[in-house]
């Protein structure tokens, strides 16, 4: 067996383990909320650094409304966890205007763990003058041996019956092993691209580690052949000690491409291997060695040999899709790269910036377009870019496809933009095609069933739903809620439906959602007020208001969705489920008008499975208003009509 290590750290009387999420003091637990012990693990693992209050932003609410007052909350938690005062001060220094500084030193330990699949070691200190990694090697136990008793010393008969008995299971073992090699070689090919670890931790060359991996998936995500784990799937992994078959089971795959790389001035070398996680063998492993400027190469050179590797079939469309992309001026191709990184790092306002001087230096990039177009789209979604950004996004989009007509990326980012902007019609035919030539790509049909969801063509919506789950089970776990089990009352199988809620407060608020249509409403208050003290966003904001409502604090609660609506029109562009949810709870606590008026605000954006609005009991007291049916009719009109251009 391998021994991997994880980073320790111990400061004063304390141990932080991160991996482990454990903060002990004089061996014994300390109590954090996860907001708190992230910030500290930020704090500590930059010891010595200004940590500004935008940085903070950016790691612990990623593209969430949240006030700066929140990081207020959580230092102060820490300071009385750490056992500061106002005069004592030994561990977080405050850098008024600006951020935080932990100062306390910092001992950093390693802890060990077993690892059946070791990772290449990370050097101290890698040579000057070298660049020398060798590929890590999958180590093998042997295999038991099983005793057999001496047959000399067994009676004639016996013997007979030992050797005919060893016959039939030596027979049975035979075909057990060959029934399952042919199920291990015949088995579809599951596969993760994670990101590639940075063995010199230089900052400024951070980025490659997940971009690059992101290249790469984007390239096989084209095959039918081989099902590739979106990027959002592998994005935890960025910097993190690896348990290969752990990673392997959490993301349902049979297959890792694993790697590191280091950077020495003007050159690169990419160290990698293909996993066959069943298996514990490597079905490939090379080192690439060329100029920082050849940054471009890379995705190719390594999705070539992955489709070798993998004996993958191509049709003929397919090679000709992944055909080597054509040249990209080296600086604008490194500006895409840094780009990406940020973008999942939730750093939209200086992910759009580095993408706009990807196309400005070279214009004729289609992929450089897509993901500027989704960064100015993720831009006016989280930090209140309002219509201007949407509009760039579109035009963005069109751009994309101008260049490359058909390209996968601007298709589905184009489509989630139309459905969001009222125009879920439109989206349709774009994503019916992209999955008639991408027909396992699991995030195209998911966005169909988006699609069909605002449409109110639930049964649909959910079969899409379903079938890209089936084909990629990260879906569970990505952002991804399957909201239309609400819409047809399946909330046992809504409730299933979500990933951990521990991962983040939508999550767990979309629990008490589901359990407030239950009836649990001691259970859904409880995940709400949670859900909103970990992480004060829209969706919370909206969990808090049915809190307020359960807890009879009725005007708490609609001073929070009178805030929440503001902040919607700031924006310009508003997420028309979101505000057909903040009608629900208008209407749970008792503002019909206000209700209205976000129900009218919901449909006119472009949200009207009206089969929904129909039975939806949290509506039950507005439909003896006045305007109810005309709002009712609207989207009933608009559904049966998209009924009839689509099925």
């Amino acid at each position: 067996m391998g021994v991997n290590t994880r980073a320790v750290y111990e400061f004063g009387p304390f141990r932080l383990e991160p991996d482990e999420r454990f903060l002990l003091r004089d061996r014994k637990p300390a109590s954090l909320t996860p907001k708190a012990f992230d910030l500290l693990v930020l704090l500590v693992r930059n010891q010595g650094r200004l940590v500004t209050k935008d940085q903070i932003m950016q790691a612990i609410w990623p593209g969430s409304f949240v006030e700066e007052a929140n990081i207020t909350v959580l230092i102060s938690t820490l300071r009385k966890v750490l056992g500061e005062t106002e005069a004592n001060d030994p561990y977080i220094k405050t850098v008024p205007k600006k951020g935080y500084r932990f100062t306390a030193s910092v001992k950093i330990a390693e802890q060990a763990h077993s690892d059946p699949i070791p990772h290449a070691p990370v050097p101290n200190e890698a040579p000057k003058d070298t660049i020398a990694v060798e590929p890590p090697h999958i180590q093998r136990e042997d295999a038991k041996p099983v005793v057999i008793p001496p047959v000399a010393l067994l009676p004639s008969r016996s013997r007979k019956r030992i050797t005919i008995l060893a016959v039939l299971v030596a027979v049975i073992l035979l075909a057990a092993l060959t029934y399952f090699a042919y199920r291990s070689s015949s088995a579809p090919r599951t596969l993760a691209v994670l990101p590639l670890q940075n063995l010199r931790h230089d900052p400024d060359s951070e980025f490659l580690g997940f971009s690059l991996a992101d290249a790469v998936i984007s390239k096989l995500g084209l095959l039918s052949s081989v099902t590739v784990r979106p990027s959002s799937a592998i994005q935890k992994y960025t910097n993190r000690d690896l348990d290969i078959k752990r990673v392997a089971t959490d993301l349902n795959v049979n297959t890792l491409l694993t790697g590191n790389f280091i950077r020495e001035g003007d050159r690169l070398r990419i160290t990698y291997q293909l996993v066959d996680v069943p298996g514990n063998k490597i079905l490939s492993k090379d080192v690439i060695d060329l100029k920082y400027e050849e940054l471009l190469t890379v995705h190719d050179n390594v999705s070539q040999q992955i489709i070798k590797a993998l004996q993958l079939n191509l049709t003929r469309s397919e090679a000709e899709r992944i055909r080597p992309d054509a040249p990209v001026d080296p600086m604008a191709y490194e500006y895409y790269l840094r780009g990406i990184d940020l973008m999942s790092k939730h750093n939209f306002p200086l992910a759009v910036k580095m993408l706009e001087k990807s196309t400005e230096i070279d214009p004729k990039y289609p992929l450089a377009w897509a993901y500027l177009g989704q960064s100015y789209t993720s831009d006016a979604t989280f930090t209140l870019g309002g219509r201007e950004s949407y509009a760039r996004a579109h035009a963005a989009y069109e751009r994309a496809l101008a260049l490359k007509p058909k390209q996968l990326e601007a298709e589905m980012f184009l489509a989630n933009l139309l459905i969001d902007t009222g125009k879920v019609e439109a989206a349709v035919p774009l994503l019916r095609d992209a999955i008639a030539r991408n027909v396992k790509n699991a995030a195209v049909r998911w966005e169909l069933g988006y699609a069909y969801r605002f449409a109110g063509m639930l049964n649909q919506s959910i079969a899409e739903c379903e079938r890209a789950r089936q084909i990629d089970p990260s879906f569970r776990s990505n952002g991804s809620v399957l909201n239309t089990y609400l819409y047809v009352g399946r909330y046992e199988d809504f409730l299933e439906s979500l990933p951990d809620v521990n991962e983040s407060g939508f999550f767990r608020f979309y629990r008490g959602f589901g359990e407030y249509h239950q009836g649990k409403l001691a259970n859904a208050a409880e995940d709400f007020n949670r859900a909103y003290q970990e992480d004060p966003t829209l969706y919370t904001g909206i969990g808090k208001a049915f809190a307020c409502a359960i807890a009879q604090k009725n005007p708490e609660g609609l001073q929070i969705l009178h805030e929440l609506e503001a902040k919607i029109e700031k924006r310009g562009v508003g997420d028309p489920e979101a505000s057909y949810k903040i009608a629900q709870a208008y209407a749970v606590l008792g503002d019909r008008s206000s209700a209205l008026r976000a129900f009218r605000f919901s449909i006119d954006s472009g949200f009207f499975p009206y089969p929904y609005f129909a039975r939806d009991p949290l509506i039950d007291s507005l439909r003896n208003l006045p305007e109810f049916p005309r709002l009712l009719d609207a989207a009933r009109q608009r559904h049966l009509a998209f009924q009839k251009k689509f099925f």
